[in-house]
């Protein structure tokens, strides 16, 4: 099969012919439509993760998937041959990735079925992003009417975080540049989203719309210890950058470190969200699996939103 591999790390993704998975026991085969980049699959390509997990080499990049059920390993109910899914490449080694023409994945954990109404083209995006988007609002458990900073507004954990907040009765306060960055930002959902430019005194545009601080901080950008000092005294930090408590002191915040869970519960709530049209997600850009290495440079430019990738 054609997949967007790395033979060494650090190292940039290219495609190459190696040959098609088979499910093991209690796995799905999928046959791959839609994946999307994402923030881990650079980390993956620059080395950054050589010392944290076990790299299994030709190493296929990619977590997001949306396809169709090819086969199934042996055990495996829940799922029948043909069935639409989505999901995110969930295993304790880095080596089946998404970014292929198959992929196999546990039955049980980081896929569910696709509903009518949400197209292959955005589920193969909405995982791993959407994952951690919905994971961080609920570790700060963002309620109606509370104040959230969104940083990092402009990416796909959180321009989908921004709808999340917003279908929540938030008031949500994003950043964004001038022009198209803030066009995007504002464009994400029918509801108002204040901006701040991340370009200039981000604390002081701050302050200006909330005097007391904020209820809450989604840290996808920026420095974290400086936006924990935006937070009112007992504000709460939801950090997808690896941010713990130890980095804040002598304020009296919560920091939440996240890890993005992509439990069929969670894919199946996104996943219901985006087919209701509540949740949109925003596939700006959309490469051939031959031009993986282009994907990959705009992800790094900034890109807004999410870049896919077909697969097929």
């Amino acid at each position: 099969m054609r997949a967007v591999t790395l033979n060494s790390v650090p190292e940039t993704p290219a495609l190459a012919e190696i040959p098609a998975p088979q499910p093991e026991a209690g796995e799905v085969l999928v046959k791959v439509a839609v994946s999307s980049v994402n923030g881990f699959d650079l980390s993956v390509a620059a080395g950054y993760l050589r010392q944290m997990m076990e790299h299994r080499f030709p190493l296929v990049v990619g977590k997001d998937f949306a396809g169709t059920v090819e086969a199934l390993g042996e055990g495996v109910e829940g799922f029948t041959v043909g069935q639409a899914v989505f999901g995110v490449v969930m295993k304790p080694f880095l080596g089946p990735g998404a970014m292929a023409e198959y992929l196999t994945v546990p039955a049980g954990y980081g896929i569910t079925l696709l509903p009518k109404g949400l197209a292959v083209a955005e589920a193969g995006a909405l995982g791993l992003a959407g994952t951690a988007a919905l994971d961080s609002l609920n570790a700060v458990a963002l309620a109606e009417g509370e104040t959230v900073l969104v940083s990092g507004a402009t990416g796909g954990v959180g321009a989908l975080a921004v709808q999340l907040a917003a279908a929540r009765g938030a008031r949500v306060i994003a950043t964004a540049r001038p022009g198209a960055e803030a066009d995007f930002v504002t464009g994400l959902t029918d509801a108002k989203v204040e901006l701040v430019d991340h370009s200039g005194d981000l604390p002081a545009q701050v302050r200006a719309l909330a005097p007391e601080g904020v209820d809450a901080v989604l840290h996808l950008a920026g420095d974290g210890a400086e936006l924990a000092g935006l937070l009112r005294e007992g504000g709460r930090l939801a950090s997808t950058l690896g941010l713990t408590p130890d980095a804040v002191q002598g304020v009296e915040v919560t920091v939440h470190t996240i890890m993005a869970d992509p439990n069929p519960q969670t894919l199946t709530e996104l996943a219901a969200h985006a087919a209701a049209g509540a949740l949109r997600v925003p596939v700006t850009a959309t490469y051939a699996l031959e031009q993986a290495p282009e994907a990959f440079a705009a992800f790094g430019a900034g890109t807004l939103g999410k870049i896919a990738v077909t697969c097929s």
